[in-house]
């Protein structure tokens, strides 16, 4: 102490003000980081949820945790810079006015376009019509593209190009999700893989330092005995189960195979059923749903006539949501015979539940897509997009997302309700064989993740037809949370196998990744290659939405015109592709070269640890035998 305090004076004025400062915002920082842990969202349901039920299901939550705040900070990028600049605008605030500007080179019946809003009298099943479905009142609102038909704002003295920025603001939710997803992915992959690297070491880990000592509550150290407690059930499940499979015979790897193939067999079939009933649902729904039927109050057969056409709108939306219900389910039964690991089972489970989820968006959009390119007139490929029966599509998209979205969550709360809940009451008061047999339900990890997964798919590709979605997202998740806590908590059971976090979480962000590249090819071939609608939205003058983008750009001085074009180019693409080839393989034979290191120094690390074995050895028997030195040495 003396000799810093020496140091000290020594220093001069400048450099003891340095230092004192750098101590004092390291103090005020780690203070902040103290009290911003005690502000996270949901942060002891999470802790409580991770002692009462393992790591496993406390990932789930956390998982659901982040795609809530994902969606609000999509919401508010897309609020911010597409919402509340045309509303800013339209209502003159701040002096503000905006401009519309007629699309050049274009037929006039491209550009007729009734929204089919409610006027005269309206019953009340028309509202909640409306509100399941997006059409209606909320046709004309700012939930869907054909509200933004502004090509330019003036706030004061500035231009604001919406056009632009409601393609940037696009782009931008897109790159923010990646890479968001991609960094949690990493810190993830690394705690993995340091766990399935030696699960001896990571056993001796949680054994010798896996208690916090910090812990001074009594309702926290319980909660942390528990997540020890299933953290330990869990390596020994596993290691349990490779044994089981190390002894197995010949005879019984003959039939477990078998067994495998006849099930995959089965999946095969569910998978090719739900892709076939979706589709011919998508097809009648198409061919019938644009039959014009005339609402008329006075009669009762208009009206049975305008719910039927009701129910066959709906339709592709309910076979999706049917199919997306009863095949997880059959999954998750089927793969309990197939004899995997606990973390293996999740895995599979969600690749097969992931392909049915995002395959049925894939045939419905497909399906659209077909019908709204379909042009059987010269008045029809002079629009390049059927202007008769979708006059303003992107809104079109837009409702089908937002049908699947609210779909989703009724069919999530319905199930909660309507079949957990009573599960429970009949185990808990009947007597009956069969009802004790059936138990009380299992939180399945798998299910539940595909559930959100599958819904934040819908948010990504609907983004952009719905800018407002995000927000319907984030309040969604946000009540799923409390109704899958409550559920988890009064009407399920533990799981009978647990299962590791750190697997699980990273797999649960690699399947949401998977989720969000697919998203980007449905995205992407609206915005180059279908027409945008001449009759609505904000690329009303453009051929395409991704035009605007050259459009700006001749609007730049000529020299940052020709350095734009020419990293757009082939010249450039090519040299700057090469060079990240290099850079990739540079850095895999670094990382093989650290790897080869690390496994030398364990190499030597062990023959350290049996040289100072063998040496304690001989000391020993050197000891008991004092009479013979030489033979010791």
């Amino acid at each position: 102490r003396d000799c810093q305090q020496a140091d000290i004076e020594y220093l001069s004025g400048w450099k003891q003000w340095k230092r004192t400062s750098s101590k004092t915002l390291k103090k005020v920082l780690g203070g902040v980081k103290e009290l911003s842990s005690y502000l996270v969202l949901w942060r002891h349901d999470i802790h409580s949820i991770e002692g009462k039920f393992g790591t496993g299901i406390q990932s789930y939550f956390s998982f659901l945790r982040f795609l809530v705040l994902l969606n609000f900070i999509i919401f508010i990028m897309m609020f911010s810079f597409v919402t509340l600049p045309s509303i800013i605008s339209k209502y003159g605030v701040f002096n503000s006015s905006f401009a519309k500007i007629p699309p050049k080179n274009i037929e006039p019946h491209c550009t007729v376009y009734e929204p089919s809003g409610n006027k005269g009298l309206v019953y009340f099943y028309t509202y909640l019509k409306d509100l399941l479905s997006g059409t209606g009142f909320l046709e004309v609102t700012s939930l869907f593209y054909g509200y933004y038909t502004i090509d330019a704002a003036w706030i004061s003295i500035l231009r604001y190009n919406l056009p632009l920025a409601y393609l940037l603001a696009t782009f931008a939710y897109l790159a923010l999700s990646l890479l968001w997803i991609i960094k949690r992915s990493v810190a993830g992959f690394k705690q993995n893989l340091v766990n399935g690297e030696d699960q001896f070491q990571s056993y001796c880990n949680k054994v010798f330092a896996g208690w916090d000592f910090c812990i001074t509550d009594p309702s926290a150290a319980r909660l942390k005995h528990r997540s020890l407690l299933y953290e330990f059930q869990t390596d020994l499940e596993e290691e349990r189960l490779k044994q089981k499979i190390a002894d197995r015979t010949v005879k019984e790897k003959l039939r477990i195979y078998s067994l495998r193939i006849f099930i995959n067999i089965i999946v095969i079939a569910v998978l090719s059923g739900c892709f076939y009933s979706i589709y011919r649902a998508t097809v009648f729904s198409q061919e019938n749903s644009n039959v014009s039927i005339k609402h008329d109050i006075r009669t009762d057969y208009c009206n049975m006539n305008f719910q039927a056409n009701l129910l066959v709108q709906y339709l592709p939306s309910m076979v999706i949501t049917l199919a997306n219900f009863i095949a997880p389910q059959t999954f998750s039964f089927l793969i309990r015979f197939e004899d995997y690991t606990p973390a293996f089972e999740i895995k599979l489970t969600l690749l097969r539940c992931v392909f049915v989820r995002l395959a049925s968006i894939g045939v419905l959009l497909l399906s659209l897509w077909s019908q709204i390119s379909y042009c059987a007139t010269d008045e029809c490929k002079a629009c390049g997009y059927n202007y008769e029966h979708y006059p303003c599509w992107e809104s079109e998209v837009g409702q089908e997302m937002y049908k699947l979205m609210m779909f989703d969550f009724i069919i999530i709360l319905a199930g909660t309700l309507f079949l957990n809940f009573p599960r429970k009451l009949l185990v808990t008061y009947s007597s009956w064989k069969p009802v004790q047999w059936c138990g009380l339900q299992e939180f399945e990890i798998s299910d539940n993740v595909l559930e959100i997964v599958y819904g934040q798919t819908i948010c990504w590709i609907g983004t952009f037809f719905s800018p407002l979605l995000p927000a319907i997202a984030t309040i969604k998740y946000f009540i799923i949370f409390y109704i899958k806590k409550i559920s988890l908590i009064h009407t399920c059971k533990p799981a009978g196998r647990p299962i590791r976090a750190s697997s699980s979480h990273f797999f649960f962000l690699v399947v949401l990744l998977i989720g969000l590249l697919l998203a980007f090819i449905p995205l992407g071939i609206s915005i180059t290659h279908i027409p945008s609608s001449k009759a609505c939205g904000p690329f009303r003058s453009f051929n395409t939405s991704w035009a605007v983008v050259p459009d700006t750009i001749l609007e730049f001085p000529t020299g940052l015109q020709q350095v734009l074009f020419g990293i757009a180019s082939e010249a450039f693409a090519v040299p700057f592709f090469v060079v990240i080839c290099l850079v990739m393989f540079y850095v895999i034979a670094l990382a093989g070269a650290h790897k080869r290191v690390v496994e030398q120094l364990r190499e030597q690390l062990a023959m350290e640890g049996r040289d100072k074995q063998f040496l304690i050895r001989k000391i020993t028997e050197a000891q008991r035998h004092p009479g013979e030195p030489q033979r010791a040495r």
